[in-house]
């Protein structure tokens, strides 16, 4: 789908400035899901767009989070602790504008959907969507998971994966939904069951 034309924000950040596209619902948002991007994509990306759109079709505010790295025009992304303190930076500032008095929901993409698990401890987010999220590198031993990032959110979580996504398929768990897609990692083959699988999960957290 294609998403309304967004308001742009630009947000100071440790890290150099990221930038806020936020796509507005008809009505007063009912709460706000945020995303952020892959480690070497932006926000334009499929997956991403048709998760947004669920969330406004739901009466959600929709923002889609550009990290610094991103804004200054390169593609190699920044380490773990920079995109860290950069999404917790944007959170803070929305929390204080546009997002006061909303529930809020994180995620993202991939390299997204790991930043968003592991600030999901500070309280700002209601529940945690990942997309492709990046099990394991292709080629690596157990000992390299991710798995510890996931298992340590304490919100509800879904997880969206293709089903031949290279970098393996999470396991659900209590408070763990887990939605298998055809695909790969790029998370674009099946679109509106994707978009149907996001709507349905934030219509119960709503």
């Amino acid at each position: 789908m294609r998403l309304p034309d967004p308001q742009l924000r630009t947000i100071d950040t440790p890290h150099g400035p990221a930038r806020a596209h936020l796509h507005r619902p008809a009505g007063p948002p009912a709460a706000a899901l945020v995303l952020g991007h892959g480690a070497g994509g932006g926000v334009a990306a499929k997956d991403l767009v048709a998760a947004a759109g669920a969330a406004l079709q739901a009466g959600w505010l929709a923002v889609l989070v550009e990290q610094p790295y991103r804004v200054a025009g390169r593609r190699a992304p920044a380490p773990a602790k920079q995109l860290d303190a950069a999404w917790r930076s944007v959170l803070a500032e929305l929390a204080e504008t546009e997002l006061t008095g909303l529930p809020v929901v994180t995620g993202g993409r991939s390299s997204g959907a790991r930043v968003s698990c592991r600030t999901a401890g500070d309280g700002a987010a209601s529940g945690v969507l990942c997309l492709a999220f990046p099990l394991l590198p292709p080629g690596k031993d157990a000992s390299k998971s991710r798995l510890a990032e996931l298992a340590a959110v304490e919100v509800p979580v879904l997880v969206v994966q293709g089903s031949s996504d290279r970098f393996g398929m999470p396991p659900a768990a209590p408070g763990r939904q887990v939605v298998t897609l055809r695909g790969t990692h790029s998370l674009d083959s099946d679109l509106p069951g994707l978009a149907t699988a996001v709507g349905d999960w934030l219509g119960h957290l709503g």
